[in-house]
């Protein structure tokens, strides 16, 4: 009986994600492969880097999401000005009562938005350190818990653009994935013209799945097995990433969990109840680039961490 009623959750919760996805491809075109990853991530209940130029769709994405999952959303533009107290929240004194009084910030919600997260001071950056590890804030010694789901759909310009500057090691290893959208092909763009000159497809986006319904896909998720040989193929990629000549810092132990857990989520949306390889092959670059640090001579060569995790994933054999 518990078998059936397994079976009938994975069924169930596979069903729903692939209408989630459906849902979010009308407003994004030609960008599965992305859409898939941002899914993903959500259902292994982790949050997503978006690293690309301004323009191309990254705001949008988000909104999306969080119309088709029926979530709480908010956004807030990153600018050199901003205050961790706008991101956490603050206390207030209130003459009435005597007393302080919290009032939230702009991250208490189901899916929040950072746009821009590189172009703002390190003090508002790290803000967002405690309420992504942990799911709360402590703001004068007291702890405020954050709604459950959450997570931040952030999205950075390239660096060396104006007012931009790298984000700390300690920040970058807190997003699960690092991803970027590109350019459209010029078949799709005149899609995307067509598509907008008397409407804006947000609109049509509809509530797929409830908070209920996407909590239970996480836990469908979280319940994926994984053999002692998967297990082993990971550690063995996050010890090459560990000891290779051009990476001056490798992949730390919450890279090798994130890793698992994308695997685990990789699998599902392949209609699968158990990890192989291949999904771990799928996620490793956008799981594990933005966490290393190439050595100096490496980056000077012009090697990309994408180029090294590939050199890496041809050495390890699972």
């Amino acid at each position: 009986m518990d078998t059936q009623k397994s079976i009938e959750h994975f069924d169930y919760c596979y069903e729903k994600a692939s209408s989630i996805f459906e849902e979010v491809r009308k407003v994004i075109i030609d960008k599965e492969t992305v859409l898939l990853k941002v899914l993903m991530t959500i259902l292994a209940k982790g949050h997503v880097l978006i690293d690309d130029v301004p323009g191309v769709g990254k705001t949008t994405l988000a909104v999306a999401f969080s119309k088709a999952l029926h979530l709480e959303y908010h956004r807030l533009q990153f600018t050199p000005d901003i205050l961790p107290s706008d991101i956490v929240g603050f206390s207030i004194y209130n003459k009435k009562t005597e007393d302080f009084e919290y009032k939230k910030g702009a991250a208490f919600c189901n899916l929040f938005l950072a746009d821009e997260i590189n172009r703002t001071s390190p003090k508002s950056q790290s803000a967002l350190l405690e309420l992504m590890e942990e799911g709360q804030v402590s703001i004068d010694g007291v702890t405020h818990v954050l709604p459950n789901p959450f997570f931040v759909i952030a999205t950075q310009n390239p660096i060396g653009s104006i007012g931009t500057q790298l984000l700390p090691e300690s920040q970058m290893d807190r997003f699960m994935s690092c991803l970027s959208m590109g350019y459209p092909s010029v078949a799709n763009e005149i899609e995307i013209l067509k598509g907008r000159e008397y409407k804006n497809p947000l609109d049509e986006v509809q509530a797929i799945s409830t908070i209920d319904d996407l909590l239970l896909i996480q836990s469908v998720v979280e319940k994926i097995y994984i053999s002692d040989p998967i297990y082993q193929y990971i550690v063995n990629l996050a010890n090459a990433t560990r000891n290779h000549p051009m990476i001056q810092i490798g992949i730390s132990p919450r890279g090798s969990l994130a890793l698992m857990r994308m695997a685990k989520s990789a699998a599902f949306l392949k209609e699968r109840d158990f990890v192989v390889p291949e999904d771990i092959k799928l996620i490793f670059s956008d799981v594990c680039a933005h966490r290393i640090a190439l050595d100096p001579k490496t980056k000077a060569s012009g090697t990309t961490s994408a180029q090294v995790l590939s050199q890496i994933l041809k050495n390890v054999n699972p």
